[in-house]
């Protein structure tokens, strides 16, 4: 494999850009069993796929093209889009819905698997799960156009949907739940199979925050000079770093501040710097998630 190679892998394609070694290195080319890390993806594949490499891009974009109409083609039905609540509602009243579908998304191919045995498992001879697919990476347009017509949620695990998708999600009532704990998700699936829907703990994201700068403070450590593009920072609420929609850090802030002086919150628009508590991983281009909890009351009718 050298620079400047075209390939395709999975349903992604890509011209090398640049091949990292395992020393960190960047080397012209690799042969057999030398492990490199390719720069120059058009998206993320999935582990185990094979990486080709062909002519040109024409046909690098062509075969990419074709596999995900094919693996679409496999997984599209018909129907409309329904909620994971409106889902057990129906099965609860309805002995003849045995399956229950889902998608999963997690931030390694490992989440993903595992989560989907764990599924396998659930369910008896009148309810069963069935996950219609599962990926890693982001949540995209494509995932919640496959959940529309599945009548399927969208599982998120440690990633979270793009902007785009968040908005498709919300317009076309694709409901997308989002967990950080592989049991917790599974307790979820298992009360939802079983109808019995308590009360719960939900999270409503009242703001995002895209990391322009990193500066080192004295005394702080450091902090990320940011710019509030969602919503609305505030100091008391639950915070997450994404790094490329993946979950990197949860916790809490140490500072937020507008200029100089330490503020309660930060509105959509404006800038402001910010520091995590007991976290210092941050890097400009990482995005900031503001969260805050309530309990639920989980309804079936």
């Amino acid at each position: 494999l050298r620079k400047g190679d075209i390939f395709v892998v999975g349903e992604q394609w890509g011209k090398v850009r640049a091949l990292i070694n395992d020393k960190g290195d960047t080397i012209a080319e690799a042969g057999p069993s030398v492990p490199v890390e390719v720069l120059g993806l058009s998206g993320t594949p999935s582990a185990g796929d094979t990486l080709n490499v062909v002519e040109t891009e024409a046909q690098a974009r062509e075969i990419a093209d074709y596999r995900i109409k094919t693996a679409k083609d496999k997984r599209a039905a018909a129907g409309a889009a329904t909620t994971l609540e409106q889902l057990m509602a129906k099965a609860k009243a309805d002995q003849s819905v045995a399956e229950l579908p889902i998608l999963i998304k997690a931030d390694v191919q490992g989440s993903a698997e595992a989560i989907v045995q764990a599924m396998e498992k659930i369910g008896n001879e009148e309810v069963r799960v069935r996950v219609l697919h599962s990926g890693v990476g982001a949540i995209t347009d494509t995932d919640v156009g496959l959940a529309e017509a599945s009548k399927a949620p969208i599982i998120g695990f440690n990633v979270r949907a793009n902007a785009s998708a968040r908005q498709s999600a919300h317009q076309k009532g694709v409901e997308i739940r989002y967990y950080s704990i592989i049991y917790d998700l599974v307790d979820d699936i298992k009360k939802a199979a079983s109808g019995l829907l308590k009360a719960e703990v939900r999270e409503h994201f009242i703001g995002y925050a895209t990391i322009k700068e990193v500066f080192k403070v004295t005394g702080v450590g450091h902090v990320a000079g940011c710019l509030v593009t969602e919503g609305v920072a505030r100091r008391s609420a639950g915070v997450r770093l994404l790094r490329d929609s993946v979950v990197i850090h949860e916790g809490t802030l140490k500072t937020l501040k507008r200029f100089k002086d330490e503020v309660k919150e930060v509105i959509s628009g404006q800038e402001c710097g910010m520091a995590f508590e007991r976290y210092e991983d941050i890097r400009p281009g990482d995005v900031i998630e503001i969260f805050e909890r309530e309990e639920v009351q989980r309804k079936l009718d």
